[in-house]
This record gives structure tokens, C-alpha cells and sequence, in this order.
């Protein structure tokens, strides 16, 4: 596996952000998916070691396009330049938890776990269930120094408590989110050679 492959493609599709580019270097693109698979593919055992329920998983159904839609946006380059993959119990859907690996070239890649939607309502309400029934040790964890280290809880959020759910709670304000996930920022150095094989 040679990440780098990667870094030097999205970092030529950022500075090269066009249709023609992009279609004039297939071959590039190609070798460098085969190596974000192959990452994917390593993640995959990795994670499953601590968690069996993402072992089915196949990389190549876990990924992102490239393509962005670019209708209603005021950047009309036609490509994001950078690989993603959610990882799940139900592949790329992100329900009712994943883990994210995001590769954006300059600084912007980072791995994330949690809830990343917030379209998907019984995974929101099993969510604040289970911190309803379980706050004190869900605050163990978020406050814990060596988690507050490297990690916040964050999220889209209501204004309010929803419906159905106590006002008062003493974690209220996770319970007005609808999506809880944690970031944790990879440097290019990092993605360049994961494993610290150099």
C-alpha cells in the first residue's frame, strides 16, 4: 500500500479541478483508489478486531464520489477533491453508528466515529435513549482528561429538549443534538505513511 499515491492525486485534482484534468488522468485516479481500497481494506481489520460487526464490509462499497453537486453552490469546481469511506455495521449507511475516514491533501484529513446524519430518526432516538438511561456514565467519558484530550462531542443540535424527553436532564444538551460524532485531525505526514513503516 502506498498512500502517497493518494496525497499526489488529490493534491494535483485540487490544483487541477476540471473535467478535462480529471478524464486526461483516469490512470492516476484508478491507481489511487486501488490504494485508498487497500487502506480501507486494513482499517477494516483493524477496527474489527474491537468491533466484528464490520468485518463483511467490502471497500469498494464503503467509498464517496468524487463529483460534488454543484447546483446550489456558489463553488462550481466539479470535484471535492478528497477520498472518503464510512465504515458501519450496514456499510456506508451511517446508521446507527460508523467510523469516517476522510484524506483531503493540506491538512484537512481526519478519522471520526458516531453518528454523522441526522436524517435518520430511530437512530436519533436510540441515541438519546441510551444517554437518558445512562448519563452518568456517558459523562464519565466525555469528561474524562485523556478523551477531553483529543476529542469534543459534536453535532447538529435543536434549539430545544424534543418532545418526549426530560427538560431538566443533567445532559439536556446532548439530548437537543441530532447527530453525535467525535473528529480526530491526521496530519499529511500521518497519511503519508500510516503505519510508521519509514
Amino acid at each position: 500500500m502506498d498512500t502517497k499515491w493518494i496525497l499526489k492525486y488529490l493534491t494535483d485534482l485540487s490544483e487541477h479541478n476540471n473535467r478535462e484534468w480529471y478524464h486526461a488522468h483516469k490512470a492516476e485516479n484508478k491507481e489511487a483508489n486501488a490504494q485508498f481500497e487497500e487502506l480501507i481494506q486494513t482499517l477494516i481489520l483493524r477496527i474489527g478486531e474491537f468491533d466484528s460487526s464490520i468485518l463483511h464490509n467490502q471497500p469498494k462499497e464503503l467509498t464517496f464520489k468524487l463529483v460534488r453537486d454543484t447546483r446550489f453552490s456558489h463553488d462550481k469546481s466539479p470535484y471535492n477533491p478528497a477520498f472518503r469511506a464510512h465504515i458501519a455495521s450496514k456499510g456506508k449507511l451511517p446508521v446507527p453508528v460508523g467510523y469516517y475516514l476522510m484524506i483531503k491533501p493540506g491538512g484537512q484529513s481526519f478519522l471520526g466515529g458516531g453518528l454523522f446524519a441526522d436524517m435518520f430518526r430511530d437512530a436519533t432516538e436510540m441515541i438519546r435513549d441510551y444517554i437518558t438511561e445512562h448519563g452518568e456514565e456517558f459523562e464519565e467519558i466525555i469528561h474524562a482528561p485523556e478523551f477531553q484530550k483529543y476529542f469534543r462531542v459534536q453535532g447538529t443540535s435543536l434549539k430545544n429538549v424534543p418532545a418526549g424527553y426530560d427538560k431538566e436532564h443533567p445532559q439536556a444538551e446532548y439530548l437537543k443534538f441530532k447527530s453525535w460524532y467525535l473528529e480526530y485531525p491526521v496530519a499529511d505526514e500521518v497519511i503519508a505513511d500510516p503505519f510508521g513503516r519509514t
